[in-house]
């Protein structure tokens, strides 16, 4: 199992909690995006810079994912094409994304992208607060407690 960071629009915070959990627990944690990350020294910390371009992260995040590795992602569609592929997902607001309910999240994103470009909603989510980050770290923590047990 590793973890596998979409990393480009990744809040800090969440950075933080992941790298503090990938240390404490000996994961390898993999940032990917299409700038540099920098990541505390660590073993089990590494940051992967692809080139820049649409969905040039995502792709590779599919490409390397194995079933039960766990992915860090806000991106709906790449979420849809990682948990297809038997990789847990969390957002960073802490919300895990699984066959039951990806579709769904999946049609709202669509939804909301075509009454963005209608013009009927602009703006994006609110910040990150204290409760998403909290959320976070639970699912986190619950998720590979549940994974090490496998």
């Amino acid at each position: 199992m590793q973890i596998w960071v979409d990393a480009d629009a990744c809040p800090i915070v969440i950075k933080e909690i992941l790298c503090r959990a990938a240390t404490k627990r000996q994961i390898l944690t993999t940032f990917v995006a299409n700038q540099p990350i920098k990541t505390p020294p660590s073993p089990f910390l590494k940051s992967v810079q692809v080139s820049a371009g649409f969905d040039v992260a995502d792709n590779f995040i599919v490409q390397q994912t194995q079933p039960d590795d766990v992915i860090i992602t806000a991106d709906i569609p790449l979420a849809a094409e990682l948990v297809e592929k038997k990789g847990h997902v969390i957002t960073p607001r802490g919300q895990k994304l699984t066959p039951d309910n990806i579709k769904q999240r999946l049609s709202m994103r669509n939804f909301m992208e075509e009454m963005r470009s209608a013009g009927q909603v602009t703006g994006g989510p609110p910040p990150l607060n204290q409760t998403d980050r909290m959320a976070f770290a639970n699912a986190l923590d619950a998720l590979l407690t549940q994974l090490s047990k496998k």
